[in-house]
């Protein structure tokens, strides 16, 4: 089976990273797990540590904070895994996750693999919502609707490296994910809740206004012209507000 190294970037995240960590090492699949922490002043190193010589979990300290798109970038690079998977260090993970993905893409020879997810509130509790994916995603899925969540992601290392998350003053993964579906036409799904999704008032979506400004600039981003980005920006708010009805 292939290797996944498993990506986490780490900051002001104490109260939550454990069970991030815990639900990556519960995978059944060989792995890796590169904890980046971002300098937010915590004590990330002594969190891993509590892990003793876990041989798979790697514990990596960027020099200064760098925000979690550029340490999801230096941990691709660092990353020996034929793919990675990104997890969000408030998120956390079903078992088999990432066996069932790896399966998946043996089976459609796409180069990235997400999953619906639950909706959970700050403490971790279920909220009773459910964000469902189709099972193959087109880049003209993707301009009208983001489906594709960060931490549901695996996705083959050397896609990753051609395609760094860049513009941190926008949805720098949905850029990504954009560029990569241009490229390689289709995403797999799995319509499943094999993703426990934290909402929080600390992510770039907290703030509803601000995180529609950064929706624009990815349209923007991707050379867009001002009258096709405000028909994308229009069916993504439409469909922003569907989903979180």
């Amino acid at each position: 089976m292939k290797k996944v190294s498993v990506i986490i970037p780490a900051y002001r995240c104490s109260s939550t990273l454990r069970q991030a960590i815990d639900s990556a090492l519960i995978q059944e699949v060989p792995l890796e797990i590169l904890v980046l922490d971002d300098c937010s002043g915590e004590d990330i190193e002594g969190i891993v540590k509590e892990y003793g010589e876990e041989p798979r979990l790697r514990y990596l300290k960027n020099e200064k904070n760098i925000g979690a798109a550029a340490s999801r970038n230096r941990g691709v690079q660092l990353a020996s895994g034929d793919y990675v998977a990104f997890l969000d260090a408030d998120d956390w993970w079903e078992p088999e996750k990432l066996e069932k993905q790896l399966k998946l893409l043996e089976e459609t020879k796409d180069v990235l693999a997400c999953t619906g997810r639950r909706l959970c509130s700050p403490e971790g509790e279920e909220l009773g919502k459910y964000i469902p994916v189709k099972k193959r995603i087109t880049y003209q899925d993707l301009l009208r609707h983001n489906s594709i969540n960060c931490s549901s992601v695996l996705l083959r290392r050397d896609v990753a490296r051609e395609y760094p998350m860049e513009h941190e003053d926008s949805h720098e993964d949905y850029i990504t994910w954009l560029k990569i579906l241009q490229e390689y036409k289709t995403a797999s799904g799995i319509d499943e809740p094999l993703l426990n999704y934290r909402l929080t008032s600390k992510g770039k979506s907290g703030n509803k206004l601000k995180s529609a400004g950064m929706t624009f600039k990815v349209y923007r981003y991707m050379g867009f012209g001002m009258g096709r980005s405000l028909c994308c920006f229009i069916s993504y708010a439409l469909n922003g507000i569907w989903k979180y009805r």
